[in-house]
């Protein structure tokens, strides 16, 4: 990855924003395409590496793995590598992960209301939110 120069104006900027704003810290944690689908994934508990690439199909395993350390270096998600034959890893969600279902389960119920044609599909996922 590039480096990212500690001087621009532009990370000058992201820092204000980050220390004016909650709601930039939160998007800078939980903000992208497929950070939320990655934890609303793991709402329903610990998954394989391979479980969570089925549970979300269109994203590529070069992007999946840079959010998946990307959330775990951010304290959301726990991997934890099983030492067995064959090897595998596996991925829940911290207590500040946990932490987050309220948001995650506000945004999908904006979605259920704002979803146009969609929202009869968004309801039937919704029963399957994991409870609390």
């Amino acid at each position: 990855m590039t480096a990212i120069k500690e001087t621009s104006v532009i990370q000058e900027n992201k820092s204000n924003a980050f220390v004016a704003c909650p709601v930039t810290f939160v998007m800078e944690k939980i903000g992208g395409y497929w950070k939320p689908i990655i934890l609303f994934s793991l709402l329903s508990g610990k998954k394989r590496y391979s479980e969570l690439k089925r549970s979300i199909p269109a994203v590529t395993e070069k992007v999946l793995i840079q959010h998946l350390k990307q959330l775990e270096n951010d304290g959301l998600i726990l991997r934890e590598p099983r030492p067995v034959v064959p090897p595998y890893v596996t991925y829940e969600l911290s207590a500040s992960g946990r932490a987050l279902r309220p948001v995650l389960y506000a945004m999908a119920e904006w979605a259920v209301s704002q979803g146009g044609e969609l929202s009869g599909q968004f309801s039937k996922q919704m029963a399957d939110f994991p409870p609390e």
